[in-house]
């Protein structure tokens, strides 16, 4: 029996742009898909009926993979595709296995001996890198600094240790509530001369990326609200 396929599909990193920055591709795969694995399967549900492709939304059927979900779940949520039938592995905004529970999906697919096929569309982290002006030939991304102060200063001293020695650009992501925080922690423990950019609401209507030197931020007065926000920097 001939194996369904694992379709990685890319949605929207900001309301209402879906025509703007989702191929054809990832409409054809949605519509010829009825199972789908999800980390919110509320978000999922919205994602996939916002796309208008007359599906009835009540014909599909959603299991929700999240960093809780155990390895033998997910082997149990690909059964389908054992059967031949493709499976859609969506994230709440952005590419599912990038900062994502999907990985661990795309890992056991693979185990399994299923093909995984990654869709184009919109990452936030390859956009706000792109728009940076900052090294895209080695970068790294390290997920959120910790929540205590003490804490997130040393990570960051690492982590500005690592990009002067090896010219290395980190990344960062933030909950939308504490980027102004997070921002404040950056620009008190970096460097004046590090390059520190701010990426917020990519593809969005409120789009906001600005790269300068430390020594600049701090004379800047920017609120960033509760935005979904990258934070990038380089060490001279």
């Amino acid at each position: 029996m001939k194996k369904g396929v694992i379709y990685l599909i890319p949605s929207v990193i900001s309301p209402d742009t879906a025509t703007q920055v989702l191929p054809p591709q990832i409409l054809e795969a949605v519509k010829g898909t009825r199972f789908f694995l999800a980390e919110t399967i509320r978000e999922s549900r919205r994602f996939i009926s916002s796309l208008k492709l007359n599906i009835d939304i009540s014909t599909l059927q959603f299991e929700q993979v999240n960093k809780d979900t155990s390895a033998s779940e997910t082997e149990k949520y690909l059964a389908p595709a054992l059967k031949g039938e493709n499976i859609g592995v969506l994230s709440d905004a952005g590419c599912p296995g990038v900062a994502d529970p999907g990985a661990e999906v795309a890992r056991i697919a693979h185990k399994l001996g299923l093909r995984v096929v990654p869709l184009v569309g919109p990452s936030s982290l390859l956009l706000a890198l792109m728009a940076s002006g900052m090294n895209g030939q080695s970068f790294a991304f390290n997920g959120y600094l910790p929540i205590d102060m003490k804490e997130a200063a040393q990570k960051i001293n690492q982590f500005e240790k690592a990009s002067r020695n090896q010219h290395q650009t980190q990344l960062f992501i933030e909950t939308p509530y504490r980027s102004d925080r997070t921002l404040g922690v950056l620009i008190k423990n970096l460097h004046p001369d590090t390059l520190l950019c701010v990426a917020k609401d990519i593809t969005g209507t409120k789009e906001y990326i600005k790269t300068m030197p430390v020594s600049q931020w701090k004379k800047q007065k920017i609120t960033i609200g509760k935005e979904p926000t990258i934070f990038l920097f380089l060490a001279s």
